[in-house]
């Protein structure tokens, strides 16, 4: 008769800890998880941030450039990072272009499409974007992330 009871709350603590298993899993290791748990840019994404802003292609901006400002992002759903400058820019787009192409050339990168070049940063692939000039703004930026995202291609 004993036998029979502990039999029994064996068998209960182990259902239980196949239902505490499972709850586990859908809370940690499911999608939804993960969105609890890993959501949003963390202090390894401030690294890697600080890292591109640090790029010394960023520093020098084209002739016919006013102004600038540096920003720094990084998207919460996705973890891609951002750093780059934006200027008031009076010259063509071809000008500019070339400016960062020759720059960004000297510095490692390389010319993946028209105005995108890709260099290895922050223990990941960096990808230099020139933008502009649009209303005479132009940008430069470099975008990473974690995944290894093709950016350029």
């Amino acid at each position: 008769m004993r036998m029979h009871r502990v039999g029994k709350t064996v068998a209960a603590l182990v259902a239980a800890g196949g239902l505490l298993g499972t709850a586990g899993y859908v809370v940690v290791g499911s999608p939804a998880g993960d969105l609890l748990f890993a959501y949003g840019c963390g202090d390894a994404e401030e690294r890697l941030g600080e890292v591109l802003a640090g790029e010394s292609v960023l520093e020098v901006p084209p002739d016919g450039s006013r102004g600038g400002e540096s920003y720094q992002e990084c998207d919460d759903d996705d973890r891609f990072v951002v750093a780059g400058r934006s200027y008031a820019y009076d010259g063509s787009p071809q000008s500019a272009l070339q400016h960062y192409r020759d720059r960004a050339s000297a510095q490692g990168w390389r010319a993946v499409a028209g105005d995108c070049f890709t260099k290895s940063v922050g223990d990941t692939t960096g990808y230099l974007t020139v933008w502009g000039p649009d209303e005479g703004t132009l940008q430069v930026e470099i975008t990473a992330d974690r995944e290894d995202s093709r950016w350029c291609e």
